[in-house]
């Protein structure tokens, strides 16, 4: 999946895995623009550290590192993971962490170099983050105000009713920003927030997860995963023998529970084995089992013409939220990849691969099923399993039925590099499901599933008729980057469906604008019947150059309106009769955040906003993949609040 990709990540792979990008492709990748003119949180973009072959933690690297971060060894987190934490969690793993004996050769000095040549970041030690200020004995959290169940986590339909939002979209025009705050050493924020207890629960680029006071912004706790936590907050009610839980996966695939009053940690474990999985799907809650997603990054290693593509195949998980204890596991492909031939330069080609799942799981209570979509196959050939709606028993964790809905799509990162022999012979086009399943209820009393593909359409399945076809609509243009990517929503029969339609998706083609139709949208349930359409447009300033209109983020519902995080920046309010903005905000203004940093928004995508409480609250900044980075979590309430 395109997506997963950073600026950094991709050029270190062109740079050092031989072949250059055709002559005909889009332009060299390029570093991710640099705001240290309005904010010193981007102030690693902004230094040179020089040619990274020739950066001094480049031999002690391949000395010290390389054998085991390159992909062949189970547990051992390849180089693409790495380059995608921040310095201090280098840093902090050689000093302290798992990496503490196989760094005990290196100097401080040394140290430091290894972490900068693997983030291209300077490593300052001397440079404290700075967090929010612990809230005053006075202000606790309050079990009275129990959680609000809504979105992913509990319910992928993405809707606050009335009593949830505490606000109605008569409210929308009043909104105002009531506090923010500026994530340290972030160049982005994808962790949904989740609300619960009076306070407003949220993970981070650094891996720090939070919980602040709802209205004040204080910091009730503050846990240090051990790297990005991308998936949003589940929080679960306690027992007689388990405390409440805020549970929560990170980047290195580790699943972990801590308790939601204090942050300590109750449970934690590596969910796969594989070098190159992770956690991006939010994982789902019903009556004390959390249904867990898990993907890769597999997508990116496969690179490097000497690795052995592929070996990851997707997978569902059953897990006990008061333990952890696993009761099944699910893989999206059935059957463990062989070797099935070589490349050209006599690397094995293992198949089947890929599928991996990187939506939140949709849960049907009545049917006892989970709902999942796949994405593509990293190896050829392509196989049934990718680009495909599951329908999992939730007792047994057998299969009920498969409906694939895009054949014959094998890719991976090979294919945006010239005569790379990794790539496999389908060469995509690469239009996974990325957005979870909805199940809507219609107006005639009936269920419906509903699911949208990067292909820019959206599909209607009858989920008692083994995902039999009920309708289809073309909503987008539709891409390697377009169409719809983290999630729809729905309030009663109405889906809300994002589209990103991105012109130069940086993948080797500049698509023509005239059918993008970046924006939001907006379906009737039971036939596809376009209602409305807002497509959103180019408000980007000339020199953002990563800022795009559409959306990529998942858009989350409440009464009469629908809200959507732009890639341009925008959080946008859209009525729910007619698509008219109610409402907008501009995240890319900085503003002075609680812990006395710059706060500062940019492209929106990964996680969508929360609607609880009387509050808009959302995350801004993807520095990921030609998008535009921030380090916002920005909190909105009525004026009168």
């Amino acid at each position: 999946m395109l997506r997963s990709l950073t600026a950094a990540c991709l050029a270190t792979l062109l740079a050092a895995c031989g072949p250059a990008m055709d002559e005909n492709a889009s332009a060299e990748p390029q570093a991710e623009p640099s705001r240290v003119e309005t904010t010193d949180e981007f102030r690693a973009q902004s230094v040179d550290l020089g040619p990274r072959d020739q950066m001094p933690g480049a031999a002690l690297y391949a000395q010290n590192c390389n054998s085991c971060h390159n992909g062949t060894v189970p547990k051992a987190p390849h180089i693409t993971f790495l380059e995608m934490l921040s310095p201090a969690a280098i840093l902090k793993t050689m000093n302290e962490g798992i990496m503490m004996a196989q760094a005990e050769g290196l100097s401080g000095e040394q140290r430091r170099q290894v972490a900068e040549y693997i983030t291209q970041s300077p490593a300052d030690e001397e440079m404290a983050p700075a967090y929010a200020m612990a809230c005053p004995d006075d202000t606790q959290l309050d079990l009275g105000k129990g959680i609000r169940k809504v979105g992913w986590g509990h319910d992928t339909r993405r809707f606050s009713d009335a009593e949830t939002a505490g606000m109605t979209a008569q409210d929308a025009a009043s909104l105002e920003l009531k506090w923010a705050y500026a994530f340290p050493d972030a160049l982005r924020a994808r962790s949904q927030p989740s609300v619960g207890y009076g306070a407003v629960y949220v993970g981070s680029h650094d891996g720090s997860v939070y919980s602040f006071d709802l209205e004040t912004g204080c910091a009730h706790w503050r846990f240090q995963a051990d790297a990005e936590v991308r998936t949003g907050i589940i929080l679960i009610d306690g027992t007689d023998e388990s405390p409440p839980l805020a549970v929560f996966g990170d980047l290195l695939a580790r699943l972990q529970a801590v308790n939601a009053l204090t942050g300590e940690l109750v449970w934690s474990f590596k969910v796969d084995d594989h070098p190159s999985a992770t956690l991006t799907a939010t994982p789902t809650l019903h009556d004390g089992v959390l249904y867990v997603n898990v993907s890769s990054l597999e997508v990116t290693a496969a690179a490097d013409p000497t690795y052995p593509c592929c070996s990851f195949r997707g997978k569902t998980m059953a897990v006990d939220a008061a333990t952890g204890n696993v009761a099944w596991t699910h893989y999206s492909i059935p059957t463990p990849p062989v070797e099935v031939k070589k490349t050209r330069v006599g690397t094995p080609v293992l198949s089947p691969s890929g599928a991996p799942i990187w939506a939140s799981p949709t849960i049907d209570a009545d049917r006892r099923r989970v709902y999942v979509g796949t994405g593509e196959n990293y190896s050829s050939p392509a196989d049934e399993n990718s680009d495909a709606v599951i329908a999992i028993d939730m007792d047994s964790g057998e299969r009920v039925w498969q409906r694939q809905t895009f054949s014959g799509d094998a890719w991976n990162v090979a294919c945006m590099m010239a005569d790379n022999p990794n790539c496999p012979e389908e060469n995509g086009p690469d239009l996974d499901h990325g957005s979870s399943i909805l199940l809507v209820e219609t107006d005639d009393g009936g269920d419906i599933l509903i699911a949208g593909l990067k292909t820019g359409g959206v599909i209607a399945l009858d989920p008692d008729e083994n995902g039999k076809l009920v309708w289809s609509a073309k909503v987008g243009r539709g891409s390697i980057q377009g169409g719809v990517h983290f999630g729809l929503a729905a309030e009663g029969s109405t889906v809300y469906v994002p589209i990103n339609d991105m012109n130069d998706t940086r993948s080797g083609h500049v698509l023509s604008a005239e059918d993008a139709r970046p924006g939001v949208h907006a379906l009737d349930a039971a036939t596809g019947k376009l209602l409305w359409s807002h497509v959103q447009d180019n408000v980007c300033p000339d020199e953002l150059q990563f800022c795009d209109p559409g959306v990529s983020a998942p858009v989350t519902a409440f009464p009469g309106a629908v809200v959507a995080g732009h890639l341009d920046g925008f959080i946008r309010i859209y009525a729910k009769e007619d698509g008219e903005v109610l409402w907008e905000y501009d995240t890319k203004q900085p503003v002075t955040a609680i812990n006395g940093l710059k706060a500062i928004g940019g492209g929106m995508s990964g996680a969508g906003p929360m609607v609880a409480d009387g509050y808009l609250i959302s995350n801004s900044g993807y520095g990921l993949y030609f998008h535009e980075p921030g380090n916002m979590l920005a909190v909105f309430a009525p004026t009168d609040r």
